[in-house]
């Protein structure tokens, strides 16, 4: 099945036991964040708010739709039971294929249902969420997908940020300075001082929202990538006030305008690192122009915190497959990588078909030559399962040298500001380091002195092996 919208995917998730309606009133201030993040840490279902404190019946707000390995593999159309590695390989295999999106007129967009313009825009009509206690503000746009142009290429990039009411028509927002988003508006508008139109998509088609996390290419069309898993092209539609073109099927779209001249207070806000993000900060001003949605909208929330939620498993997927193609491109001998959602695209796992000092310094080349979202990688050999911890950290314990299998890289001006351990100052400055452990064996050893490993896939000939499998039922033990 083709998801087109937010509704279709609710329709599979309640059927395979994957969505829980609260139809008791909740209130918008605290309460539903509070549900979602306890219900996150318990690896919960989805949940679908129905009646909302202070807001007319149909006005609701979901959470966590692909909060869950079952419920991405559900997204991908694929059985909910399917390992993480199948999710990768099927998510890497059908990124190869892209299919263009189509546009439709506003009578073909659920999306355009109603629409507010102007004087109209009131941004207190929808239940925008106060998520964590201690946050800026209410934040309307945390699981949304955030398009904007490029004036010289026609570009669309697809991007996920978060945004915050400000007022009835302003949101405030902080896209990093390391973003496409920022590259962007600082490439083709800041140097004209002329505003950038943006359009903030809530409640899309799932595989509009992970897209919209993943780290394509510049100049990529992330509306094509989107195409690739539904089989079919996207329906877009053009903004009612820019030229900017959205998923008909989204909820809400929220059409503004960032102003290259203003600024706006925005957080602090509980990121998706597992720690809320400093102080009020400096953040975009939008004026918004526009807002169009559907008949009784959901707005999309995902209470971000410690992992694992709907941002720690996108990131967990897009940026591993991503990684993987980059460092092959790269030179280093990727047998795969793996994100772990636990790492909050901190920690990396790096598989590779050879190890040693000189692969392990081409790999935190490759994550330190541009902007930097990571800081701790482990390389290990490809007898090491990547996406298994366990594995992983054994040899990790048993196979990186303290003394020279640890190296490091300083950099200024394009570290991730998000990261925890970071200093004020440090963030300021976009100061960081990253490190790579290499947990491999050296690759001059003669085999005669690489311990073997003491697993029944190592240490046992396959003859052994196949003897016991044979006799396995008649042993005895139930589980194999």
């Amino acid at each position: 099945m083709s998801y087109k919208s937010h509704r279709d995917f609710f329709e599979v998730l309640d059927k395979e036991g994957e969505l829980a309606r609260v139809k008791k009133e909740v209130n918008w201030d605290v309460e539903v964040g509070a549900i979602g993040r306890k219900v996150y840490e318990s690896s919960g279902p989805c949940l679908l708010f129905e009646k909302i404190k202070d807001y007319p019946a149909g006005f609701r707000i979901s959470n966590g739709t692909t909060g869950t390995w079952p419920r991405v593999a559900l997204a991908m159309n694929l059985p909910k039971n399917t390992s993480v590695r199948d999710i990768y390989a099927t998510y890497e295999k059908r990124l190869e294929k892209k299919i263009p999106p189509v546009t439709v007129g506003n009578a073909k967009a659920p999306c355009k249902e109603n629409i507010m313009l102007d004087d109209k825009v009131d941004l207190y009509r929808f239940p925008a969420p106060m998520i964590h206690e201690g946050d800026g503000g209410r934040y309307i746009g945390t699981w949304d997908a955030v398009i904007c142009k490029d004036l010289e290429t026609g570009w669309q990039n697809w991007g996920m940020y978060r945004f915050m009411v400000h007022t009835k028509n302003w949101l405030t927002g902080w896209p990093q300075s390391t973003s496409q988003f920022a590259f962007i508006f600082n490439r083709s508008y800041r140097p004209l001082n002329k505003p950038m139109p943006v359009a903030v998509v809530l409640g899309a088609d799932p595989m509009s929202h992970i897209i919209a996390t993943a780290p394509i290419k510049p100049f990529e069309d992330e509306a094509a990538c989107v195409g690739s898993f539904r089989g079919k092209p996207v329906d877009l539609v053009k903004c009612e006030t820019s030229d900017l073109y959205v998923p008909a099927h989204a909820e809400i779209v929220i059409e503004g305008e960032v102003m290259p001249d203003r600024i706006a207070p925005d957080g602090p806000f509980g990121e998706y690192p597992g720690y809320r993000s400093g102080t009020m900060s400096n953040g975009i001003a939008v004026k918004v122009n526009a807002v169009t949605y559907r008949n009784d909208p959901i707005l999309t929330m995902i209470a971000l915190g410690t992992p694992p939620d709907d941002s720690s498993i996108a990131a967990s997927l897009s940026a591993a497959v991503a990684m993987k193609k980059g460092l092959l491109r790269h030179g280093v001998p990727v047998t795969d990588v793996y994100v772990p959602p636990e790492g909050v695209t901190h920690l990396i796992i790096v598989g590779v078909k050879k190890g040693g000092a000189e692969i392990a310094k081409k790999v935190l080349d490759y994550f330190t030559l541009r902007r930097i979202m990571t800081n701790k990688h482990i390389v290990v050999d490809e007898d090491v399962d990547v996406f298994n911890m366990g594995e992983v950290l054994h040899a990790f314990a048993t196979r990186c040298h303290p003394g020279r299998g640890i190296f490091y890289e300083h950099y200024e001006g394009r570290s991730n500001s998000l990261t925890p351990f970071y200093s004020p100052e440090e963030r300021s400055k976009l100061k960081g380091v990253s490190v790579v452990f290499d947990s491999t064996w050296p690759p001059e050893w003669p085999p005669e002195i690489v311990p073997v490993k003491a697993s029944y896939k190592t240490i046992y000939s396959a003859e052994t092996q196949a003897y016991v499998e044979k006799n396995w039922k008649s042993y005895g033990i139930t589980k194999k």
